[in-house]
């Protein structure tokens, strides 16, 4: 798209959204400082590097497109060029497999963050700050029950790996003189009926209690909820009843993550009632298709609805913003990026409403006034807006990052 084409169409853009009182300009300043943590594992189907098994544990991955990732070095580098088609400062979210262990296994309750040392220089050379995940799944200890397991054999095998996974982020946020966000999130259930469901739910809490009792600088602990896994359908130990009661009184981060609920379940109505409750939001977004099956992210009415209530609540500030899919279907590239756009897209949608006259109507009973506001202003016009963030930033504009993807493809992941 020509330089002029995408500013002449801006220039219209916002002298329309003027007219209801958004200021784009300052809607795109916005859009370009709030960073998207981007997911390693999109690039290897969540593999990582203690093995090259299929995941167990709750979770799996379909698809088997050519192409993935099989060490740090092509995981760096799939991460750098999907970096370098995104507008805007962006982190990048690891799991604890992403270590770099040199060839060498380390078990993962004795995971240190020497073994994460040029991760950190690695995101500082490429302008990224990190965020950090325990991993409970796809491990001989994990079984159906982990940190809310009853031998206590196991159980602190896994209480000793989040210690340590704590004191790894705590390394990336001080090294990086910013918070490292580290999300907990266990895949404890059960196949059928368990008769069991509070003793579970006690020794959930009892571990998360040890595990958090250490305050720590330089990172902000997240856990997170979830509806239900593979093979364990029928009781889920950190569901979003617990979590919510958990993290209202020990005043811990909570996760959305948009895929973890019911299918028709409003995600977003969950924003302004956790906010009265919990210090701060870690988004986890995703695109559920039935169930958890982490389709790649698109602009959609769930998403949409997500940011919209998080800019209408004024929690930017309070909401941290991270991807969670993982499609072996397509492209990997091509998902990751994709993906990012529409959460960008999102968002930029949201700080366009023309807030401050839907606020006028809605305080003077004027339901019509609003309603019909808000029907217009799904026409605005939205994309010129859009393209010009992402000129204004020097990525490709429009569907123009297709045929960089294609190149990429053809260079360097077809060959693996």
């Amino acid at each position: 798209m020509k330089e002029a084409q995408i500013l002449k169409a801006y220039e219209q853009a916002r002298e329309r959204y003027a007219e209801l009182g958004v200021d784009t300009d300052k809607a795109v300043e916005i859009l370009e400082r709030t960073p998207i943590s981007l997911h390693c594992w999109q690039t290897d189907d969540v593999v990582g590097f203690e093995s090259s098994q299929a995941l167990s544990g709750g979770i799996q991955t379909t698809g088997n497109y050519p192409g993935r990732a099989r060490n740090i070095d092509e995981v760096r580098a799939d991460v750098k060029f999907a970096k370098s088609l995104l507008a805007g400062h962006h982190r990048l979210n690891l799991h604890e497999i992403y270590g770099d262990f040199k060839g060498q296994f380390v078990d993962r309750d004795q995971v240190e963050p020497k073994h994460f040392e040029s991760w950190i220089q690695w995101a500082r050379e490429n302008d990224m700050k990190l965020d950090f995940n325990s991993t409970s799944f796809s491990h001989p200890k994990s079984g159906d029950l982990t940190l809310a397991n009853p031998d206590p054999v196991i159980r602190q095998f896994w209480i000793e790996h989040t210690k340590r996974c704590r004191k790894v982020a705590d390394a990336m946020g001080k090294a990086q003189g910013d918070p490292c966000i580290m999300n907990i999130w266990i895949h404890d259930g059960s196949k059928d009926i368990t008769v069991e469901r509070k003793r579970y739910r006690e020794l959930l809490a009892s571990s998360l209690d040890d595990i958090l009792s250490e305050k720590l600088g330089g990172m902000k602990d997240c856990v997170e909820a979830k509806l239900f896994g593979i093979g364990l359908e029928s009781y889920t130990v950190g569901s979003m009843d617990f979590f919510e009661g958990y993290c209202a009184t020990r005043k811990v981060m909570y996760t959305l993550d948009t895929g973890h609920y019911e299918p028709t379940e409003n995600v977003s109505d969950k924003v302004s009632a956790l906010l009265l409750f919990v210090p701060e939001l870690m988004l986890h977004v995703s695109r559920p298709v039935r169930w958890d099956s982490d389709h790649v992210t698109i602009m959609n009415d769930p998403t949409l609805d997500l940011f919209k209530e998080i800019v209408r609540a004024g929690a930017l500030d309070r909401a941290h913003i991270g991807l969670d899919y993982f499609d072996a279907s397509i492209n990997r590239i091509g998902a990751y990026v994709i993906g990012t756009r529409a959460t960008q897209k999102c968002l930029l949608s949201a700080l366009l409403e023309p807030l401050a006259k839907l606020r006028e109507y809605e305080d003077s009973g004027r339901g019509f006034q609003r309603l019909a506001l808000l029907e217009e202003a799904k026409t605005l016009p939205f994309g010129a807006v859009y393209d010009y963030f992402n000129f204004k930033n020097g990525v490709p504009v429009g569907p123009e990052f297709i045929p960089e993807i294609e190149k990429y493809e053809k260079d360097i992941t077809s060959k693996r």
